[in-house]
């Protein structure tokens, strides 16, 4: 719980939660239930951040999590979401949780209104922070049932590519177009395939493909009314012209 307006807050190292602000998240914590709180490592439990309607539970079960990476993506939920959530799904929740799992060995998932984290990966990709613009983008689809995945993942990787904040750093972008790629490859190459038609065919295209899938009216036609053309149409014009 926070003591005052200072930031300073009690965390054991098991799981009391605390509520402060992005603000105050800034601040390091200056008392802890035993000892000292290293400034590098977060301590372990959970923490609810709220901001202008906002709320996000961090649940951080890595002794090594580092205060960094928490820092960053803490701040792209209240920079990024709001920012998707305008353009992509005005009625979705504005309360999610982060879980951090020493546990999970991929890398990042998103069930529900909660995006889990492999602590292992954080540890090994630092820079890697835009997992969670990729990752908060799922929670803005709120797509049910017969979406197909290769799309919900390309327009998830056109957002990171979008909206992320350390993508550079993190070495991280979209590859160059190969005769070898198909758009339904998913993520990077369906998301350059998707920027590229944002760039040269229908600025809104994605915009309202979105929406098609929210409101399960998505189909194969859905290509031509947004467009005039079949999505495999547009994939030769991209294949014979990919430049963004």
């Amino acid at each position: 719980m926070i003591i005052g307006t200072l930031g300073i807050f009690l965390l054991s190292a098991c799981s009391k939660s605390a509520i402060i602000s992005p603000e105050e998240a800034s601040i390091q914590p200056e008392t802890k239930t035993e000892g000292v709180v290293s400034a590098q490592a977060v301590p372990v439990g959970t923490v609810i951040y709220t901001s202008n309607g906002y709320q996000l539970t961090l649940t951080n079960n890595d002794p090594n999590f580092s205060e960094t990476v928490r820092q960053k993506i803490v701040d792209i939920f209240f920079t990024k979401y709001p920012q998707l959530l305008t353009r992509f799904n005005p009625g979705v929740t504005k309360s999610i949780k982060y879980v951090i799992d020493p546990n999970y060995n991929g890398v990042a998932y998103t069930s529900g209104t909660t995006v889990t984290y492999s602590a292992a990966w954080f540890q090994n990709n630092p820079q890697d922070v835009d997992v969670a613009t990729h990752e908060i983008m799922h929670i803005i689809q709120a797509y049910t049932g017969g979406t197909p995945g290769w799309l919900t993942e390309g327009i998830a990787d056109l957002v990171r590519y979008r909206y992320g904040v350390n993508n550079a750093a993190a070495g991280w972008s979209l590859p160059a177009y190969s005769s070898s790629q198909h758009y339904t490859n998913a993520y990077r190459v369906t998301a350059r395939f998707l920027a590229w038609l944002e760039n040269r065919v229908n600025a809104s295209i994605v915009t309202n493909l979105n929406t098609a899938l929210r409101n399960k009216t998505y189909t194969a036609n859905t290509w031509v009314t947004l467009t005039g053309k079949t999505v495999d149409q547009l994939w030769a014009d991209y294949a014979a012209n990919p430049a963004l």
